[in-house]
């Protein structure tokens, strides 16, 4: 198991190095997490949900996802509520204090381990992943992804420390020393990350992190810029471009406050002829030549914000200067004339208008659509693959409407005003560039590969992290 100082500290991504890394050494690995909390999910080949972060490492393990590597995956509403995904199927909403309060955890612990045991029949070495902080004491005895998963699997613990947010001697030690003696005995090594500098020049804070600790260090691993392995936390939001800029076709996300699946935007991050950036800010919206409203799992409140904070009439602002408009999944459903949530499954709000940019209406379902899927553009016929993952059911409201792609069972989808006003609920649509190509109104003009691209980048990260990291150390404590 990666286990961790606090979050964001890499272990998603170290871990994903780990199983390129026993790929690429004839074994057999498969990720596991017990417990995720993210907006960013993915669809099974079943049609079921997990979280993005579990199925980008079963990609770096080269295997197909399955829900048993994520059994439970909490997607937050609000600031106190979040919806519960058990094996893949939501099982309703919780407010935080009495799902971490413990009101049935037990179910949701069974359900966590005996995934993993079927996990572990199929699959060797399993790559576990913690959650946060391995030493938060108020929630010791309600934890279900850290040292209790840990001790389930009787698994071994690596300790992943952020150097780079500072304070790593204390957070390593206080990590290892709020354990009890016996799970403090599991943690057989410790990872530095995200380094920078000149490693020599940390020889000596490594041997103190030994001597305090009584735990190896077997690797200290430099900061890894363009690591190309889409992110799990929304933080990393932060960190990325807010700024149109001249020379590049500017991309402007709507960053919504419960953005999901922002990895909707990682490959044309990577195309040469965009600017991606990611804004609520009036002048950037109007700089930019496209704005794409993204999905989100409260719709309803983040479109109420958009409208109490002016993002709304700039958008409508925008499309009458001629701006293209594109919305993803919930976006989709903002553009439309109306959202309807008669059950409140995404929150307390049961009815909002919506910019009235596509004519359609929303009517939040009972039944979540989770499914991957192959489609073309109505207009065209390449085939491209995305993933639907929603709530919502759009329908026209008149003979204008028309739809933007046809999935590989014949059903239309999506909805096109023009070719600079539409929406579709696929996400993962601008992964393939034949979509951006017709998003920016050019013909084969881009080449871009995503699928080689995280390829490449898998590998890289894994010779990277193998350079940095004693494997040997790390086989011995596999095999001991």
């Amino acid at each position: 198991m990666f286990a961790g100082t606090g979050s964001d500290v890499g272990k998603s991504v170290i871990a994903a190095a780990f199983c390129r890394i026993f790929r690429q050494d004839g074994y057999s690995p498969a990720p596991f997490k017990a417990q995720n909390m993210a907006l960013n999910s993915y669809a099974t080949p079943e049609g079921l949900e997990i979280g993005r972060a579990q199925a980008a490492q079963a990609e770096a393990a080269g295997i197909a996802c399955h829900t048993d590597m994520n059994p439970i995956l909490l997607k937050p509403q609000s600031d106190h509520t979040s919806q519960v995904v058990l094996n893949g199927v939501p099982i309703g909403n919780r407010d935080a204090y009495s799902y971490f309060r413990g009101e049935g955890k037990d179910y949701l612990r069974r359900g966590a381990c005996e995934a993993f045991d079927r996990l572990a029949l199929r699959y060797n070495p399993i790559v576990m992943e913690g959650a946060g902080s391995i030493s938060e004491l108020n929630l010791r005895e309600r934890d279900i992804v850290n040292m209790p998963m840990a001790r389930h699997a009787d698994a071994d613990v690596i300790l992943i420390g952020d150097i780079d947010r500072g304070g790593v001697f204390a957070s390593l030690y206080g990590s290892v020393m709020l354990q009890t003696p016996d799970d403090r005995r599991r943690i057989k090594g410790i990872i530095v990350n995200k380094f920078r500098g000149d490693l020599k020049l940390f020889d000596d804070g490594r041997r103190m992190i030994e001597d305090i600790c009584q735990v190896p260090v077997l690797g200290v691993v430099p900061y890894l810029e363009d690591v190309g392995v889409e992110d799990e936390d929304s933080v990393v939001l932060d960190k990325k471009r807010h700024h149109a800029t001249e020379g590049k076709t500017n991309l402007a996300v709507v960053k919504l406050r419960h953005l999901s699946n922002f990895t909707d935007f990682k490959a044309i991050e990577q195309d040469p002829r965009l600017n991606v950036y990611y804004t609520t800010d009036r002048e950037e919206l109007l700089k930019a030549d496209i704005i794409v409203v993204p999905g989100s799992k409260s719709t309803i409140d983040d479109l109420r914000r958009l409208k109490e904070e002016g993002v709304e009439a700039t958008i409508k602002e925008a499309r009458k200067r001629g701006k293209t408009i594109l919305g993803i999944c919930g976006g989709y459903q903002m553009l439309g004339m109306s959202i309807d949530d008669p059950r409140q499954t995404e929150g307390d709000a049961i009815h909002i208008d919506g910019m009235g940019l596509l004519p359609i209406t929303t009517v939040m379902g009972e039944k979540k659509v989770t499914c991957q899927t192959e489609f073309t553009l109505v207009d065209g016929s390449e085939r491209m693959r995305g993933y639907e993952i929603h709530q919502g059911i759009s329908t026209a409201t008149d003979g204008s409407y028309r739809p933007l792609t046809m999935k590989a069972d014949g059903q239309t989808e999506g909805c096109l005003v023009d070719s600079r006003c539409m929406g579709t609920y696929l996400h993962g649509c601008l992964d393939n560039p034949a979509f951006v190509d017709f998003l920016l109104g050019q013909e084969q003009s881009g080449n871009f590969d995503y699928a080689r691209y995280k390829e490449e980048h898998y590998d890289r990260l894994a010779d990277h992290v193998r350079k940095h990291v004693d494997m040997a150390k790390v086989y011995e404590i596999l095999q001991l």
